[in-house]
């Protein structure tokens, strides 16, 4: 995946033209100029590795009074000027614009080129002079520096950083970015940890460690590791683990039955999340029940969700009085080379109207990933206890010392192997 940096362009790139403290896009090639601070940024910037992406709404053109060959031959000549690597425009006029998803503030524009170009939006960033820029950063999930030009308009959502143009807005980039290699831990994480197993021991010696904050399993966990008895091992945990979030799931494939055995969950615990596939195996919706689950006030966890449409389905069906979680598997979409970032940036989005509900990253397969988890803004990320292990053990490791333990055991291996030449 690649990082990169999303440019509006009026008042980062180019001088914008002000009427009564208001930015105006330039209307020729004439009125065209690139501030002083820019060039140099952008070499910045691009030598820290990252794409440049100008992101720009262009409204004139579809409201008839600027002609798109004079944005289209702006651009080309702002591209021979700057390494850009691709300019997104949104050419539609605002109101009345209903079926378009690209004008900022919304995303589009940055989820459509991360999506073909390759893009981690939650390593990347958002640079912009107007409260447009700073809401559409946040809603794809990036990082966000607004560049303050004084404008008689007021901020919606807070930047992460402000600055006075875009080279002091690369500077904090790049001095970010930098700290981010000394390597977080895991407890420098906004999201919430959960434990995702079945072994009665190590759900236990988890639930103790203050860094995790609930517990998932599920049917195939626990034939694992062996149980046969549900209810019997259900209530056994539930014993030791009486506080913290914990969700069981349904194992019936008909609605009724699993609508009996959600209620029965529901009463073994106040802590207790029933959870509920979002189909059964013949491919049909469990929304209804969903709907009718949560209007009786249980706590849900939806799984096997893995598309935005499965996404909105549940949204709609949640009650939005009762707490709920809404697990979509971002490992078995990235398993299908599919980039999981832009999917559940997105659909923290679609949830953005349920103050109960939370986004939950499932089927963690690398350690890598429950930072991902945490920079694309979802609430709760559920990991194995193997990779638990390893994410205690290595996260905010210092590289060097990790290639010298790398070495030395290369060095052990071989001395034990006894290898001659």
């Amino acid at each position: 995946m690649r990082r990169a940096i999303f440019l509006d362009r009026d008042g980062v790139i180019n001088r914008a033209l002000e009427h009564e403290s208001k930015p105006y896009p330039p209307t020729s090639l004439a009125e065209f100029e690139i501030l002083p601070d820019v060039p140099e940024a952008c070499r910045k910037l691009k030598a820290a590795g990252y794409l440049l992406v100008v992101a720009t709404n262009q409204p004139d053109v579809g409201r008839g009074t600027l002609k798109r060959e004079v944005v289209d031959g702006i651009h080309a000549h702002m591209c021979q000027q700057l390494p850009i690597d691709r300019v997104e425009v949104c050419f539609h006029p605002g109101k009345g614009a209903s079926d378009c998803d690209c004008r900022k503030p919304k995303p589009g524009m940055l989820i459509r080129a991360a999506r073909e170009l390759g893009i981690d939006l939650a390593q990347s960033w958002m640079v912009g002079d107007r409260w447009r820029d700073v809401d559409c950063g946040h809603a794809a999930g990036c990082r966000t520096v607004f560049v303050d030009r004084d404008y008689a308009e007021t901020l919606k959502q807070k930047p992460d950083f402000s600055a006075g143009n875009l080279g002091e807005a690369a500077d904090i980039i790049i001095r970010e970015s930098k700290s981010n290699l000394t390597m977080r831990t895991l407890k420098d994480l906004k999201v919430k940890i959960f434990a995702d197993g079945a072994d009665k021991k190590g759900m236990l010696d988890l639930n103790a460690n203050p860094l995790i904050q609930g517990m998932t399993t599920n049917p195939t966990l626990m034939r694992k590791v062996g149980i046969t008895d549900f209810e019997a091992f259900a209530r056994d945990i539930l014993q030791g683990i009486t506080e913290k979030p914990l969700s069981l799931e349904v194992f019936s494939d008909e609605f009724p039955e699993m609508k009996r055995q959600a209620l029965k969950i529901n009463g073994w615990g106040k802590n207790v999340y029933v959870k509920i596939p979002i189909t059964n195996t013949r491919k049909e919706s469990a929304l209804p029940l969903i709907k009718e689950l949560a209007a009786q006030g249980v706590k849900l966890n939806v799984t096997a969700i893995l598309t935005l449409e499965q996404v909105k389905g549940v949204a709609a069906a949640l009650n939005p009085k009762v707490p709920a979680v809404v697990s979509v598997f971002a490992g078995r979409i990235a398993d299908t080379g599919v980039d999981p970032v832009a999917i559940m940036t997105e659909s923290k989005k679609i949830l953005h109207g349920l103050p109960q509900a939370e986004l939950l990253w499932a089927s963690v397969r690398e350690v890598l990933n429950i930072f991902q988890a945490n920079d694309c803004g979802c609430h709760i990320v559920t990991v194995p206890h193997d990779i638990l292990g390893k994410a205690m053990k290595m996260a905010g490791m210092d590289l060097g010392e990790l290639s010298l333990d790398t070495v030395k055991m290369f060095a052990t291996d071989a001395k034990a192997a006894g290898f001659t030449l």
